[in-house]
């Protein structure tokens, strides 16, 4: 059997466009990814539908995944044959094992890349507003770990060297140690009102920043109740934050959201959140998989006077499907309609001029393509559209895979929002909520929820949320023109 390939690939600090685009093609290529508990579960969005994924950290029931277990994944499935991503928090080189797993690849003859990313010892002072060189500060910079393999865990280090040869020092995952590192800092030279930043979750929307001296960093920590991730940097180059700090500015900074979905045709507002600012779970993730076109429909192509798309999904996988049975699209003499605008575009990009289904008149034979439906659902169409065909061309399901990826973002988030923005939405989430490790009775009474439409307002509302307002646009929010204090209109159970 031919042996597969494994890429040890560095996914970037948390924000997901910080990948490298030779990284992210490794992901579109893998059978298999195996990711840690610091990786953006949004990278995973760009897996082929059937690749494997395998969550490395912590799950419920058992430990981490020991580094013996991760190295026998690797050689297994790349021994079968399949096409790996080994994806790491960071840059896999810094302080990432990529040593380790290489070296056991090697050993056993197996091809492998390493694909390099983007450090949190750069990137995190960077989104708190900290370069780590400046000309008029710093221009020396060192990474260090905070851990190492010595039997008390606190890191061995040239305390003299680094005092004496390094401006800038970034300690990775030194929150437990942070005491040892001031001391020794201080001990070996370094003044004790030299600046000092702990950044934890550095690039993410729940990124916090403390800022103190080495003398009086520990204490600030403690009362802010800092744990790791978390970046330690030291030296004058944090007094460059109050200035050049970006980030933090953005208008949904700090909002942890959940965005609730009611199925695979929704359209999803998770770019506009994040470049807000925001963190955003998906909840659930829906997966599409192809239908068919029954013999009865495809031998009556020719003879429909009106067809109407239900979703954009709907007309991807028609025309998917025309291909695939050999169809020629000039066999259709009907006239096209939609019942969304997007699907407008998908239309007229094939050459097909199209209308909205509320143009549509009632003569002739119809055909009505989307996706497969249930039997209340069937009973709506044929009470508005009258006699038709029905084409499922393709159907949607929540997508398991990434069932352990949400239910960790869930833990190691603060929910701040839940944003619905259909009732359907609500529906599922109320539905799902327990699977996912959410209680819908004692969820959080900070917690927001966000209804983008009466609708769905009244659909929360009916299940027991009480409201404070409603959106000023009933149909549609403009995201990049709200700011924290318009965006909340209920409240939780209560």
């Amino acid at each position: 059997m031919r042996k597969g390939k494994v890429y040890l690939v560095g996914a970037g600090p948390g924000d997901h466009e910080l990948i490298t685009v030779k990284g992210l093609e490794s992901i579109r290529k893998a059978d298999v990814i195996l990711y840690d508990r610091l990786v953006n579960p949004r990278l995973l969005e760009y897996a082929k539908a059937h690749c494997e994924l395998i969550y490395c950290g912590k799950l419920p029931t058992r430990h981490f995944m020991r580094q013996e277990e991760i190295n026998r994944t690797l050689l297994e499935k790349a021994l079968a044959g399949f096409t790996v991503v080994r994806l790491k928090g960071g840059d896999p080189s810094v302080f990432g094992r990529v040593g380790e797993e290489a070296e056991v690849l090697a050993d056993h003859n197996v091809a492998y890349e390493i694909v390099p990313g983007i450090t949190s010892g750069i990137a995190a002072p960077l989104y708190a507003g900290i370069p780590v060189t400046h000309r008029d500060y710093a221009g020396s910079f060192a990474m260090v770990t905070a851990h190492d393999k010595s039997k008390d865990g606190k890191p061995d280090i040239d305390w003299e060297g680094l005092v004496r040869g390094v401006q800038t020092i970034a300690f990775y995952m030194g929150v437990s140690n942070l005491n040892h590192i001031c001391e020794n800092l201080i001990l070996h030279g370094k003044s004790p009102d030299t600046p000092v930043i702990v950044i934890r979750w550095g690039t993410w929307s729940r990124q916090k920043s403390v800022v103190g001296t080495l003398s009086s960093i520990v204490q600030k920590v403690q009362d802010e109740n800092i744990e790791n991730p978390a970046i330690t940097l030291v030296g004058d180059i944090v007094a460059t934050r109050d200035k050049i700090k970006w980030f933090e500015k953005k208008p949904l900074f700090g909002q942890q959201m959940i965005l609730a979905r009611g199925s695979a045709e929704e359209e999803s507002m998770v770019d506009q959140l994040i470049d807000q600012g925001a963190d955003v779970i998906e909840f659930p993730k829906w997966k599409i998989s192809e239908g068919s076109l029954d013999v009865k429909v495809r031998n009556k192509l020719a003879m429909y006077k009106r067809i109407l798309f239900t979703t954009t999904e709907a007309v991807t996988h028609f025309f998917n499907l025309l291909k695939k049975y050999q169809i020629d699209i000039r066999q259709l003499q009907a006239k096209i309609y939609c019942l969304k605008p997007a699907s407008i575009i998908a239309l007229e990009d094939r050459g097909l001029m199209t209308s909205l289904a509320d143009d549509m008149d009632a003569e002739g034979s119809l055909l009505i393509v989307g996706t497969k439906l249930k039997s209340e659902q069937r009973w709506k169409l044929d009470y508005k559209y009258g006699e038709h065909d029905y084409a499922d061309v393709y159907q949607s399901s929540i997508d398991e895979r990434f069932d352990v990826a949400i239910k960790r973002s869930i833990e190691d988030a603060s929910i701040t929002s839940v944003l619905f923005s259909t009732s359907d939405s609500v529906h599922t989430f109320m539905r799902e909520a327990e699977h996912y490790g959410l209680s819908i009775r004692t969820l959080d009474p900070t917690i927001n929820i966000i209804c983008l439409t009466k609708q769905v307002w009244q659909t929360a509302a009916n299940y027991g949320l009480k409201s404070k307002m409603l959106v000023e646009s009933s149909d549609y929010v403009d995201f990049s023109s709200l700011d924290r204090s318009r965006l909340f209109v209920a409240t939780t159970i209560g």
